[in-house]
């Protein structure tokens, strides 16, 4: 009977463990999803949707990637598309949500001393803040969501010719891909329609980049206007997130500027803008308003590495997150500069921090490469495209090359794991580490293997 009751106990705290419930409850999610999108109210054509196909678009839409084997815009119908929809808001104000609850059960798992120093320094999450948490991530949602759908549903109407009830689905529609980073668009070319149009395109970049930025960030710049009161935090965001788009800019036009597959017949501020635009798209979001099909070699390898890197953390966006990799940058410098410690902006960063941050930046390599690997087996697929696909994927960016619906079944379920697991598996993965870790009574005596 003890024993029992110990198993049971047991049983109860696994399913109590922040990262487990996380997992459950996308999975759930994606579930659902899937039953939805296979009614045959669901799609276009007479009877069901193919399972997977339902499956696909129900994880891709759960994850916030845009990645899809249908077109979004003529597959499903009405309903179809407003599932679509409602698993994105789901999956974005869930993960910011949930990424942040994550932030504030492992601050309440740690001891007094660490507890104060963490909540002074994030300066927007603290213990006994679950209210305001979720009510915060609600009313930024809203406000961002309410003002993108108002602009686009007006530029749709006056400036397209699209009718008033049309407009406004459409706007609404684009406000929820857009904050949430999905990328999943109501027309058939994405935005490529729109590539000349500066008010959607920079509309749709401005709320995908709010959305990347985190809700911590967000709060705190709206509590905190002074730079010198903000956490470190939000200032490696900021900072990682303005040289990411500023060098994302100017990579991205000067290594398009000729071509004439992509922006080489365009005016020079259309050139900028367009520029702009898909320095954007990487951070996780996935709309389009050029072929990545006809993208030069180089920017299809500054592009995929802008996927990896993702946006802020506790966002709607994915990827390795911007904070892990700046930190590996600081790191990087301190090594280079023989210096014991990593410090950034009068700030000693953990060694654990480090670790943490390599982890997770290496675990994050090995699934696109891997990943990458099988699906080349399976497709017989160009490296470039699949390493391209294999990155949108794990960083729930959303962009292709145009080999999505090319891939067989196998390879797809390759593809929608790599989305849950880029979903997923960053925020997860730290918080596992910093719930799990031990504290040692005693030291191991020093080697030095050779390093290089």
């Amino acid at each position: 009977m003890a024993q029992t009751d110990i198993h049971a106990g047991r049983k109860r705290r696994v399913l109590k463990h922040p990262a487990q419930v996380t997992v459950v409850a996308f999975a759930a999610t994606i579930a659902i999803g899937t039953l939805l999108l296979y009614l045959p109210i669901s799609s276009v054509k007479p009877g069901n949707a193919p399972l997977l196909t339902a499956f696909f678009t129900a994880t891709s839409a759960t994850c916030v990637t845009g990645l899809a084997t249908v077109d979004t815009a003529t597959y499903w119908t009405t309903f179809g598309q407003v599932v679509i929809a409602g698993l994105i808001q789901v999956g974005g104000f869930g993960i910011m949500t949930l990424a942040s609850l994550l932030a504030l059960f492992v601050t309440n798992r740690m001891g007094l001393s660490t507890r104060l120093t963490a909540a002074a320094e994030t300066k927007s999450i603290g213990p006994g803040e679950v209210r305001s948490v979720l009510f915060g991530v609600f009313k930024i949602t809203v406000a961002v969501e309410v003002t993108v759908a108002i602009i686009l549903s007006l530029r749709f109407w006056l400036g397209h010719d699209k009718g008033l009830g049309e407009s406004i689905y459409l706007g609404v529609f684009h406000a929820v891909s857009s904050f949430n980073n999905a990328g999943f668009a109501l027309f058939s070319d994405n935005l490529m329609s729109f590539a000349t149009d500066p008010t959607i395109e920079l509309t749709v970049a401005f709320s995908i980049i709010i959305g990347g930025l985190g809700f911590p960030v967000i709060m705190e710049l709206l509590r905190r206007v002074r730079p010198h009161r903000w956490s470190l935090h939000t200032k490696l965001t900021l900072l990682m997130t303005g040289i990411l788009l500023v060098g994302g800019t100017v990579f991205l036009t000067f290594n398009e500027w000729r071509n004439p597959g992509t922006i080489g017949n365009f005016s020079a501020s259309d050139k900028v803008v367009n520029g702009f635009f898909h320095a954007v798209q990487p951070r996780t979001a996935g709309f389009n308003a050029w072929d990545y099909s006809k993208l030069n070699d180089g920017s299809l390898l500054g592009t995929i590495a802008l996927m990896f890197i993702g946006g802020g953390s506790a966002s709607t966006a994915g990827g390795l997150k911007v904070t892990t990799f700046i930190l590996l940058l600081f790191a990087i410098i301190a090594e280079a500069r023989g210096e014991p410690e990593v410090n950034a902006f009068d700030r000693r960063i953990e060694p654990r921090t480090i670790r943490q941050a390599l982890t997770v930046a290496l675990l994050g390599i090995a699934a696109v490469m891997g990943a990458s690997v099988v699906i080349i087996e399976l497709t017989g697929l160009p490296l470039k495209d699949v390493l391209f696909e294999s990155t949108s994927a794990f960083g729930t960016v959303g962009l292709s090359t145009g080999i999505t619906s090319k891939l067989n079944e196998p390879a797809q379920l390759v593809i929608i794991g790599l989305m849950f697991l880029g979903r997923l598996g960053p925020a997860t993965l730290v918080s596992a580490l910093v719930l799990r870790e031990r504290h040692r009574r005693y030291t191991l005596p020093e080697g030095r293997p050779l390093i290089g």
